[in-house]
């Protein structure tokens, strides 16, 4: 029986992480009718990825806004959403980690009573305030989730320690996918064509590619990081 799957994403991590489950399902239409959703929590950073991987939305919410706070962006995701999933009546709802629009993503589908699949599910810090909102993004998706796809044991461990047993699977972390489908991309574009279009330094110098966006970073952790990378 064809199944209609709606994936909500809105940030470039999500997009990684989500690009290759998307193509993965586009491969068999008669199996599956797959949806896209984007909120635009992030633009242009996710806009690079969709293009990267040449994936286009059914759906772009748009929400983006400048200095955007987390209670104004959370619920034009759920007023954006409510009318999309109430139209579309999907089977399965996909949300991914542990973002604003993955936990308002699972919110909504749960309102329309539309079961929710979690992706990178069980992953935990065990401080409500670090990451922030993050931590508790993904506690609450992870128990408004049907079906839990666990990246490691203790993930899978931590949905247990919740009460979360049923539907719980332990699948690595489809990151490894996206690195995987990247390489092929630049074996058949090649590299000089790829870091023209990203606009990468040209350098022989080794590289380190260093993240650290989260909030609790800011000001003197931030410093603390850049300290330890020149030591």
């Amino acid at each position: 029986m064809r199944q209609k799957v709606f994936f909500i994403f809105g940030t470039r991590p999500e997009a990684i992480k989500m690009a290759p489950l998307i193509l993965y399902f586009r491969r068999f239409p008669n199996r599956w009718d797959t949806r896209v959703c984007v909120s635009a929590q992030h633009r242009e950073m996710l806009d690079q990825v969709l293009e990267f991987f040449g994936i286009i939305p059914d759906y772009d919410l748009n929400l983006m806004r400048a200095n955007q706070s987390l209670a104004g962006l959370s619920s034009r995701i759920l007023d954006g959403l409510d009318p999309i999933l109430a139209d579309e009546k999907p089977d399965q709802v996909i949300v991914q980690g542990d973002t604003t629009t993955a936990c308002m993503g699972a919110l909504a589908a749960y309102y329309r009573q539309i079961p929710v699949v979690h992706i990178e599910a069980g992953l935990r810090s065990g401080n409500k305030l670090s990451p922030f909102p993050e931590e508790v993004n993904r506690i609450i998706a992870g128990h408004i989730a049907s079906w839990h796809f666990a990246p490691t044991k203790g993930a899978a461990q931590n949905l247990v320690k919740e009460g979360i047993t049923q539907q719980v699977f332990v699948t690595g972390n489809t990151v490894i996918d996206a690195l995987l489908l990247g390489l092929e991309k630049i074996k058949s574009s090649g590299e000089k064509e790829l870091a023209a279009h990203f606009n990468l330094p040209e350098t022989a110098a080794r590289i380190i590619l260093v993240t650290g966006h989260r909030r609790e970073s800011f000001g003197e952790p931030f410093e603390a990081i850049c300290r330890a990378l020149l030591q």
